[in-house]
């Protein structure tokens, strides 16, 4: 008897350094991996979950949502490529950053802040192997030759396309803001360099100069050039499936032992070029960028099967989305004619302020967390990322990180939850400012604020009032604007768009230095988008 009590010392001494040991990654928690998939303009109104009446079948995006989770009130950060994936990756608004308005190029230095902490750098502390495959568009230092320069917070101009060096290693791109390994294209495909990317050297110098198709019988070529001798734009998105394919089947033996891995996939899909491959053409039965959205969906589908091979399914946190709405490229006429309407039943397009031009499909698929077939209707942002991932994982981030970022978590594990986020700022291609609260939307301009009518500065804009004020709930077409039925609404939401940009932040936590300012109603309206690319005027946009 004493000589089994004198153990129970001995034994609470072993449990006590049994609790404070490491654990091996095999012991710990199961942490899922994540896969980011970002279409390249595609509308909300052309998958087919969503759009009940639409035309292009999208089988692969559906079998997400019908084993996921549907969100029907998701917001892009801008209703343009570069802000939007700027919020994305660092849970911050676009317009708080050097980038108050358009995109930027092709040969445009780093956008993202040196000390600014973004969903790869966050992940891979937390011990996930990161990579992004695909179009960044968030700019990268090149190597500039002697004298030379390149638009900064704009596209190149036609003068500017040879003033890099090629051949020299590639500064502050993706590697530099968390991730492991990179492959793509540095922006939107019709821009240069036509070349990919792996890591911080191109794959192949762009020794000569071209262009492409902006779609198959039409008018209008890409900006022309350095082009690498063996680069087409019509293999780009194939390239970028395979390379994706590939990396999962790479990181499935690390994840299957406890390394999860991180993959955004930001396709260069539908975005003009629409240059579907030969295999597609004419599927759809509509035109060409009906058959580019099947082929993207064909990608999706590869994607998810690759998971499926490596028994990653039932671990892997899938999240399928777009940068912004469609875009007018997509030839609007011709899909109408064939009954399909690639912004559903919301106003504008992409580039505006109104719904089109940044709702957009949102579909989350988390086997044993999510439940199967479930839709929420809450607001939500692509800013989201951030806070959403360090939720899942319970760990605080810093206070200086994810100022516009509300973790969506709860939503996910029950699509009855209450209100997420007080409020979603919207953002237009010109700099137009709009503010979402419950079912009203303040938009701060008169007319559209980027390609749609009534475009900033026209005829059709002029005499409008300065305020546009929507109740979505009754009036989701933005049909009827109310701001004078309704000044308190609109006092009110003017007051909180300001206190977010006052303070530097829409969620709660210390108040961040406004370094880079911002005039809401300076910036709304008072400038002339550029006209998307068609015809001749294209080099010139």
């Amino acid at each position: 008897m004493n000589r089994l009590c004198l153990t129970w010392p001995l034994l609470a001494a072993c449990l006590a350094w049994l609790a404070d040991a490491p654990r091996s990654a095999a012991d710990a928690p199961r942490r899922p991996n994540l896969v980011y998939i970002l279409c390249d303009d595609l509308g909300y109104g052309d998958v087919g979950c969503l759009n009940p009446g639409g035309k292009i079948a999208t089988p692969n995006v559906d079998r997400l949502a019908a084993a996921g989770m549907t969100f029907t009130d998701a917001h892009s950060g801008s209703s343009v490529c570069s802000p939007t994936r700027y919020g994305i990756l660092t849970g911050r608004y676009s317009w708080r950053s050097r980038l108050k308005h358009g995109v930027l190029g092709g040969l445009s230095p780093r956008l993202i802040e040196q000390d600014r902490l973004t969903v790869a750098a966050f992940l891979r502390q937390q011990g996930y192997h990161t990579a992004a495959i695909g179009k960044w568009h968030l700019g990268m230092d090149w190597v500039k030759r002697q004298g030379r320069d390149v638009a900064e917070l704009n596209i190149e101009s036609a003068q500017q396309v040879r003033n890099v060096d090629f051949s020299q290693p590639i500064l502050n791109g993706p590697n530099s803001v968390g991730f492991d390994y990179y492959f793509g294209i540095s922006a939107s495909l019709d821009m240069v360099p036509y070349t990919f990317i792996e890591n911080d050297r191109v794959t192949s110098l762009p020794t000569e100069d071209g262009d492409f198709e902006m779609m198959p019988g039409k008018p209008g070529r890409t900006r022309h050039g350095p082009r690498a001798p063996d680069f087409d734009a019509v293999d780009v998105l194939p390239r970028l499936t395979e390379k994706a394919v590939e990396y999962l089947s790479q990181r499935a033996a690390s994840a299957r032992q406890g390394q999860p891995f991180f993959l955004y996939l930001p396709l260069n899909s539908p975005h003009t070029p629409t240059l579907p491959a030969p295999s597609w053409q004419g599927k759809s039965g509509l035109n060409a960028y009906g058959d580019f959205v099947l082929q993207t969906d064909a990608s999706v589908g590869r994607v998810l099967e690759t998971l499926d091979q490596h028994g990653l399914t039932d671990n892997t946190l899938v999240i399928f989305t777009s940068d912004n709405g469609c875009s007018p490229q997509a030839d609007f006429a011709a899909l109408g004619q064939g009954g399909h309407h690639p912004s559903y039943r919301f106003r504008g397009h992409k580039a505006d302020i109104f719904e089109g031009g940044h709702r957009i499909p949102f579909l989350v698929r988390w086997p044993g967390k999510v439940r199967p077939g479930t839709t929420c209707g809450q607001a939500i942002c692509l800013t989201d990322l951030l806070a959403t991932c360090a939720d899942i994982l319970d760990v605080p981030l810093p206070g200086d990180a994810g100022e516009d970022s509300v973790s969506i978590l709860p939503a996910l594990l029950d699509a009855a939850q209450g209100s997420l986020r007080e409020a979603v700022v919207h953002h237009s291609i010109n700099g137009s400012f709009a503010i979402r609260q419950g079912p009203w939307k303040l938009a701060l301009c008169p007319g559209s604020g980027g390609w749609s009518a009534p475009r900033p500065g026209s005829p059709a804009e002029r005499g409008l009032p300065p305020l546009q004020l929507y109740n979505l709930e009754t009036d989701v077409g933005e049909t009827t604007n109310v701001q004078a039925q309704h000044p308190e609404i609109v006092q009110r939401l003017t007051a909180l768009l300001e206190k977010y940009v006052a303070t530097g932040r829409s969620t709660p936590g210390p108040q961040q230095p406004n370094t880079t300012p911002v005039e809401i109603r300076k910036a709304s309206g008072a400038r002339k988008p550029s006209r998307p690319p068609s015809g001749p005027s294209l080099r010139k946009t």
